[in-house]
């Protein structure tokens, strides 16, 4: 019941911070959309898992990630557009595959997406035990290997 409670909860506030408008209709309307998405997964039976609980161990860890990547997310967009602009086009597509450090869907799924929404990189391929990315530059690649996103994707695990 607690975890069937917290993601309500989670649901609606996530709802609440993208909706922007906050009259009594829609305010209902959103804890009724959330709601309805927790009653079709836990028919689904995809709510009852651990993973279910979304901010259960490392909600803390989770609010420091979230800029971290923002960052990263403005650092590699400057890098691309530099290379992009640049009369010589540096770029060397490159297909990189490394072993992550996550174990579970949840940390495998945030790592892999948070290469993607990263400029210049994207996983094309990711299962327990490999990832391969493809990125504008060997650099890039050899770059996520190991890297400081590994490393706090496997801390948002509670590794």
């Amino acid at each position: 019941m607690n975890r069937t409670a917290s993601l309500l909860v989670a649901l609606f506030l996530f709802w609440l911070a993208l909706s922007g408008i906050y009259t009594p209709f829609l305010v209902s309307a959103g804890f009724g959309s959330a709601l309805a998405a927790l009653y079709f997964s836990r028919r689904m039976d995809q709510a009852s898992d651990a993973q279910g609980r979304p901010f259960k161990p490392r909600w803390r860890v989770m609010l420091a990630y979230w800029p971290w990547l923002g960052k990263e997310m403005l650092v590699s967009a400057w890098d691309v557009a530099k290379r992009i602009l640049h009369p010589d086009l540096p770029i060397s597509p490159t297909l990189k595959e490394f072993v992550p450090k996550q174990r579970t869907e949840f940390g495998l799924a945030t790592h892999a997406n948070s290469i993607t929404l990263t400029p210049g990189t994207i996983c094309i391929e990711a299962e327990p035990g490999r990832f391969l990315v493809h990125a504008l530059t060997p650099e890039g690649a050899e770059s996520l290997a190991d890297s400081e996103m590994d490393r706090r994707c496997a801390a948002l695990e509670g590794k």
